[in-house]
């Protein structure tokens, strides 16, 4: 993926060693309350859970009106740190400002980007403490992405998906709950999730993860029509979204497979979410909940 020359974002914040990388100050939380966004995105759906228990809590004020897009995709770099991985994810991070800025542009309305915070080990969220272990995460009490980019390798040689679009993917999918946020999908959950027992639990999760998947794919989507992708770099996403399906997982962690404990999607389901994003880049073709 020719990602070099991807705007920069500036809503990196790098805990790792206490530096100032990339980091821009907090934005104004939003809230939506019935407008064309919800009309266009989240009529019909029905609302999920998120398996990792992390994604709680939504507050903020009214949707702003659209403004001009910036340009999708381009923009002049930042100059690199020392740290690629750093400068990668503040990359694919500006891409994914760009593309969801256009969607929500296009169905009058304003995007209000996460933070995304690299953290080495540990970290500190409003949703909590978390480890690298957990993987990375997004927390919609603060609307901040979690990354440690050791996951980076872990993917790589663990799960046997490496490339930069794979890791990509990884951000995007992160990126893709921000958007169930700010569309109202979780702020629902809470009620919902109150009257299921585990089972219908896991089953809802498996959905929010998967249309997580979809708007990732929709990222993928527009990186394709800048002819940002080289060849392999689909295959690299495809692997990666099947790599952590939890079968895969159940798999290398149990030595089994429990269908009925499934938070995340099978392998096949999180490859075909993925596609169909990669494919429309159309949210409307996201609708997780409906099939």
């Amino acid at each position: 993926m020719r990602w070099g020359d991807f705007r920069r974002s500036g809503n990196v914040e790098d805990r790792t060693g206490g530096g100032g990388f990339g980091g821009g100050s907090f934005g104004a939380p939003v809230r939506l309350s019935g407008g064309a966004i919800i009309v266009a995105v989240v009529a019909s759906l029905l609302f999920g859970v998120n398996p990792l228990d992390i994604l709680g809590g939504m507050s903020g004020g009214s949707m702003a009106p659209s403004g001009p897009a910036p340009a999708p995709g381009y923009g002049p770099p930042a100059q690199p740190g020392n740290d690629p991985n750093k400068d990668f994810v503040s990359a694919i991070l500006g891409s994914t400002e760009d593309v969801w800025s256009d969607v929500f542009r296009k169905m009058g309305a304003q995007y209000d980007a996460p933070k995304l915070t690299l953290f080495s080990g540990t970290v500190r969220s409003a949703c909590g403490m978390a480890s690298a272990a957990s993987g990375p995460f997004y927390c919609s009490a603060d609307r901040h992405v979690y990354l440690d980019t050791a996951f980076f390798q872990e993917l790589s040689r663990r799960f046997g998906a490496p490339g930069d679009f794979a890791n990509g993917y990884v951000i995007a999918h992160e990126v893709g709950h921000h958007v169930q946020n700010l569309t109202g999908i979780m702020e629902r959950f809470g009620p919902q999730s109150q009257r299921m027992d585990e089972r219908s639990r896991n089953a809802m999760s498996v959905r929010l993860e998967l249309q997580a998947d979809c708007f990732a794919g929709v990222w993928g989507h527009y990186v394709q029509s800048w002819q940002k992708l080289e060849p392999g770099d689909i295959e690299e996403g495809l692997r990666a979204a099947s790599a952590v399906g939890d079968d895969q997982i159940q798999k290398r962690t149990r030595g089994y497979v429990v269908p009925e404990s499934f938070t995340h999607g099978s392998a096949e389901q999180r490859t075909r979410a993925f596609r169909i994003g990669l494919d429309s880049g159309d949210v409307r073709q996201c609708n997780t909940f409906a099939s």
